[in-house]
Parts: structure tokens; C-alpha cells; sequence
């Protein structure tokens, strides 16, 4: 049986791109803000570039944010993936601005605080024991990161699987707590990798 996966359109994030990576790896994928198909999907996307704030704001308007509490609620899986993982969590500060997020983890994403921002390019990970994300992955894989902020610490689930970054400071590279999973690197512009990655998610799915 095909699994059925929804890239949620609130009209950020590389849409078509990730539609593609998923299509690879042998999802059936659809590309649309509309709650009945989010909720029938076996998996749900959360895609993201740009400013958090507008991110919010874009997620909001078709309801985005109720869309995704609403599958966590009844147990079914959500993949977040750069700035929709970062908005997962309850606050974003960009330029000295406090934005409000979706409160799903607690905690901030600020600014690394590193000589070259953004972090663009390709970057090993501290992969979590037991991920399931990263199943078959070498320690020395790299993947594609494009940001300037991130979230720095984990004040969540203490049983989530934490997979880290540095880039000078160490960074929350993904987070896999329960139905809820996120990368904060992008796995549809990270090659072979990132598709080993998504075939993970879309397996876990079944």
C-alpha cells in the first residue's frame, strides 16, 4: 500500500523540491493547506525558509498550526524541516524581536553565535543512539544547512532522541520525540543522505 504524505503549503518552504525527495523515496505526495487531506495523510510535512515571524504568520492563515496540533493529538506523524522545526518550538527571536511559535517544544531559537552566519553548507551531525531518522547513516555523513539561527538547548521530553550540530556552538541538528520528528538541516537538498533520511521517516510511517 502507497504511503500518503502532505507537504503543508502555507506558502514557505521549498514545496516542490520536497515533494520530489519524498516522491524518490516512494511516498505519494500532495502539496496543500486543506485539513481534511493533512489529517488523512500517513505523514505530514512541515517545511520552512526565511524569517520565523513570517513563517508564523503564513502557518496561521491557513490554520497550520491547529493542523499540526490536531495530527500530534490523535498520534499520527509530523516532519518538521528547517524553519519548520524551528517554529515547532515556543519562541523565535530574530533581530531583538520575540516571535511566538507553536509552543509544541519549549524553548527559544536564537542566533549562533559564530563568526560566519548564516551556516551555509554541508556539516556532519552527532547522530542520537537508537535514532531512527538516522538508521544506516555513517557518524561522517554531512548535510545541507542553510540558517543563521537555531535552537541551542532542549528543555522537552528528556526521552526524545537529540541528534547535534556545531557550527562554533553546538545546535539541535534534529529531534525525533515521539510522532514528532524534525531536522534542522534540509534532507531534500542533501543527496543520497537526505533520502536514506526521509525513507526512514516514510517507512515509520507504515
Amino acid at each position: 500500500m502507497t504511503t500518503k504524505v502532505v507537504v503543508l503549503d502555507y506558502g514557505s518552504g521549498n514545496l516542490r523540491s520536497a515533494q520530489r525527495a519524498l516522491e524518490r523515496v516512494g511516498a505519494q505526495v500532495e502539496v496543500t493547506a486543506d485539513p481534511a487531506a493533512a489529517a488523512a495523510a500517513d505523514g505530514l510535512v512541515v517545511p520552512g525558509v526565511g524569517a520565523y515571524e513570517a513563517c508564523m504568520a503564513g502557518l496561521r492563515a491557513v490554520n497550520g498550526d491547529k493542523i499540526v496540533a490536531d495530527r500530534l493529538a490523535g498520534g499520527h506523524p509530523v516532519l518538521g524541516i528547517c524553519v519548520g522545526m524551528q517554529i515547532l518550538f515556543s519562541r523565535g527571536v530574530e533581530f531583538g524581536v520575540e516571535s511566538v511559535g507553536c509552543g509544541l517544544w519549549p524553548g527559544s531559537v536564537v542566533r549562533l553565535d559564530a563568526p560566519v552566519i548564516p551556516h551555509m553548507g554541508w556539516n556532519v551531525v552527532d547522530a542520537a543512539p537508537g535514532s531512527t531518522l538516522f538508521k544506516g547513516l555513517d557518524a561522517d555523513t554531512r548535510y545541507y544547512f542553510v540558517h543563521s539561527y537555531a535552537a541551542q538547548q532542549w528543555e522537552g521530553n528528556p526521552d526524545a532522541l537529540l541528534t547535534w550540530a556545531t557550527h562554533h556552538v553546538p545546535f539541535l541538528a534534529a529531534v525525533e520525540d515521539g510522532v514528532l520528528s524534525a531536522t534542522q538541516f534540509h534532507p531534500e537538498k542533501s543527496g543520497d543522505a537526505g533520502a536514506t533520511l526521509l525513507a526512514n521517516w516514510v517507512e515509520g510511517l507504515s
